[in-house]
């Protein structure tokens, strides 16, 4: 149970962890520490006189009142303070939040939902959110599963903290393609039932993690009936796998139901797999229409050859995408696949040259430690 600190400013200890939360008004007092309990923090409560310097520059995140927003315009200026307006029909709220330096100017209890996921990234310390990557087929057996277990291999070896999501509960599972369908964790018919907000270090814990794929974690189907989640429960846990930073790749089916929707909404790219075939590209189509609903970044990854000699650049010009890249056959993928070997294991396989090619493009360098991979 959360139990604030109240006082006037007064320190004597460390700083606190938590936010830190101004303001002389009841009711929203309350609200705020309602909210700061359930994102499982511990606030600063000051009703009175404006904070010590140190105390409004260490805090993790700074939630004013209204009420208190003239006192604090003269502190220094810092990233984090969110300014919570009392009325709605005040337009001079907006005034004083430039002259406090404030992110956002918030409204309760609408903005309790946003504030609540702000407060428990304050309290995990979350720095810049895992890229996310969307991975489907334009037309079934396109080998998009392949490619994003591939995509997933591949940022793992380079030592990025690395979450795959099996968003297909048709597909087979991804665990199998990895060789880890023995290994320790939680499956998705586990996490049906997440509403509002998990844990990021909780579900990084919980989560199979193959380790002789480096810091790779992967949320599969088990073998039950279970055949869907609730997009309430994806978008949950990928809120939660996001805030670790990183890569999430998620495999989405090419139908798409509420939660495979919800996975696309959180993406900040797809990847569509289409063959280079007339009839593949007519089914592509189709399916990049309902993509496009939800995210605007599609590109296209053309498998070659197909049988007429269609080029890549044609195949994406007529899917009205930015080409991603092409994928060459892989010899001795089919038999790697059934024996448990990780698609893109093999370094100067196709599937690996494009893989490091694409995330060279959307991610930044990652920082290897002195002795090996952190």
């Amino acid at each position: 149970m959360t139990k604030p600190i109240t006082d006037h400013a007064t320190t004597g200890g460390p700083e606190p962890v938590g936010p830190l939360v101004l303001t002389g008004d009841d009711g929203l007092a309350e609200q705020l520490l309602r909210i700061c309990a359930a994102a499982g923090t511990e606030p600063r409560l000051i009703r009175g006189s404006p904070p010590p310097r140190e105390l409004w520059e260490g805090a993790s995140l700074v939630l004013v009142g209204d009420d208190r927003s003239a006192q604090c315009a003269g502190l220094p200026r810092r990233p984090g303070v969110l300014l919570l307006g009392l009325d709605l029909d005040d337009a001079g709220v907006w005034v004083r939040a430039v002259q406090l330096g404030a992110e956002h100017v918030l409204f309760l209890p609408d903005a309790e939902g946003w504030l609540l996921d702000r407060v428990a990234d304050a309290a995990e310390g979350v720095g810049t959110p895992a890229r996310t990557v969307a991975v489907l087929g334009g037309e079934g057996g396109a080998g998009a599963s392949t490619l994003a277990c591939a995509l997933a291999v591949t940022a793992a070896r380079r030592g990025l903290r690395t979450v795959l999501v099996d968003g297909d509960p048709l597909g087979g599972g991804l665990d199998i393609l990895l060789g880890g369908e023995t290994t320790a964790g939680l499956r998705w018919p586990d996490l049906a039932g997440s509403r509002g907000r998990v844990s990021g270090a909780e579900l990084a814990r919980a989560l199979p993690a193959l380790k002789r794929l480096g810091t790779l974690s992967c949320l599969s189907w088990d073998r039950s009936d279970t055949l869907a989640v609730p997009p309430e429960a994806m978008r949950s846990v990928l809120a939660a796998a996001r805030r670790r930073g990183g890569l999430v790749v998620v495999d989405v089916p090419r139908r798409l139901d509420p939660a495979a929707g919800q996975a696309l909404e959180q993406s900040d790219t797809a990847l569509m797999v289409v063959p280079a075939e007339l009839r593949a590209v007519a089914a592509a189509d189709r399916v990049a229409a309902s993509v496009r609903m939800r995210l605007d970044d599609v590109r296209a990854v053309v498998r070659m050859p197909g049988p007429l000699g269609l080029p890549a650049h044609r195949v994406a010009r007529g899917l009205r995408m930015r080409l991603a890249g092409v994928l060459e056959p892989e010899p001795g993928l089919a038999v790697d696949l059934e024996q448990g070997v990780p698609p893109g294991i093999r370094e100067g396989g196709p599937l690996a040259r494009f893989c490091g090619a694409f995330l060279d493009e959307v991610l930044p360098p990652v920082p290897v430690a002195e002795g090996g991979v952190s």
